[in-house]
């Protein structure tokens, strides 16, 4: 049975979403390159007694993204774990939709995004870039371009796939 949130609060930029929390290695360094790669606006910080952020919020476009450093304790746990602590590797994606897919990829290049695909347009009606930040997250940034039936993205599919 769906939970019943009628009676409690959400805050509008969580309304419509599951939000991303990503761990890091050095949030402050992060959320500086976020910045000027993609354009973030830091909203919320929490600084950790020891040093570092416990928990930081950023907006991404008009997409909420929580982050924070991943400390030395709670990895040796297994609870939290920043994508070198994992030997490069993520299992999560992150995608972000945004007016100008080129000029961000422009940017984020120019700051220190590695571009693993260049501005595409794509079989599903996007113009898609995807790229690794220098934590080791891989970003998914789209400019919607065109409305694409289900059937019809079958069809550019198989096409594709030729």
């Amino acid at each position: 049975m769906p939970e019943d949130t009628t009676a409690v609060e959400i805050p509008e930029q969580y309304h419509y979403a599951v939000v991303p929390h990503i761990m890091v290695d050095d949030a402050a360094a992060a959320i500086d390159f976020y910045r000027r790669a993609f354009g973030a606006r830091e909203d919320f910080r929490v600084d950790a007694p020891g040093g570092g952020i416990l928990h930081a919020e950023i907006t991404v476009g008009r997409s909420a993204l929580m982050l924070g450093d991943a400390s030395v304790d709670e990895a040796e746990a297994g609870r939290f774990a920043s994508p070198a602590a994992l030997g490069g590797g993520t299992s999560v994606t992150l995608h972000v939709f945004v007016p100008d897919v080129d000029g961000l990829a422009e940017r984020a290049e120019a700051a220190g995004a590695e571009i693993l695909q260049p501005p595409t347009d794509m079989f599903h009606g996007d113009r898609t870039v995807i790229l690794k930040d220098p934590q080791g997250h891989m970003w998914v940034f789209l400019t919607h371009l065109e409305g694409v039936p289900e059937e019809e993205l079958r069809r550019r599919l198989a096409a594709a796939a030729d």
